[in-house]
């Protein structure tokens, strides 16, 4: 199904860089004041663990994209019900073939993949992150400045991951 396995690695890292520069340059000052960090805060963290675990936790999200942003994932889904499915001889096997040729390659680009990152982001992303700010009793800005980063990243993720896997 994935013609390109890799890239669900290689998507993976595009938090990290999203990260880097949305809480960075752009945002970082905005981040700090929002959670009353200081810079020395943030100081004394094991950055290997944080982003060694960063990154796996981002290949899993790489995974879980990769199934909202691409349709032929969930017609494979229907046809692996039979573990002949891959067989193009049986009628199984013969009518996923038929299916995968005909529609295995229909909105694969990286807009229709960046669109539903969009949709993703606004359905999944945005709810988990303004929840936690509720309990937490922090403000728009605080849910502003997260939704923000994961809203481009899923954008980067899914169209990477529709174009190219």
């Amino acid at each position: 199904m994935f013609d390109n396995p890799l890239i669900l690695f290689i998507s993976a890292i595009i938090p990290m860089l999203v990260g880097a520069i949305w809480y960075g340059p752009l945002f970082g000052n905005a981040w700090m004041r929002t959670n009353k960090f200081t810079k020395k805060d943030l100081e004394g963290g094991n950055m290997a663990i944080i982003l060694g675990l960063s990154y796996l936790l981002s290949i899993m999200l790489s995974f879980g994209l990769s199934g909202l942003a691409i349709h032929q994932q969930g017609v494979m889904q229907l046809f692996a019900m039979d573990p002949n499915f891959e067989n193009p001889s049986t009628e199984v096997g013969g009518l996923f073939k038929a299916v995968m040729d005909k529609m295995g390659q229909v909105h694969r680009t990286f807009g229709h993949g960046a669109l539903h990152g969009a949709i993703a982001s606004i359905l999944l992303a945005l709810p988990l992150i303004a929840i936690n700010a509720l309990f937490e009793r922090r403000g728009g800005r605080y849910i502003g400045i997260h939704f923000g980063y994961w809203l481009i990243t899923f954008v980067l993720m899914s169209g990477v991951l529709c174009q190219w896997l």
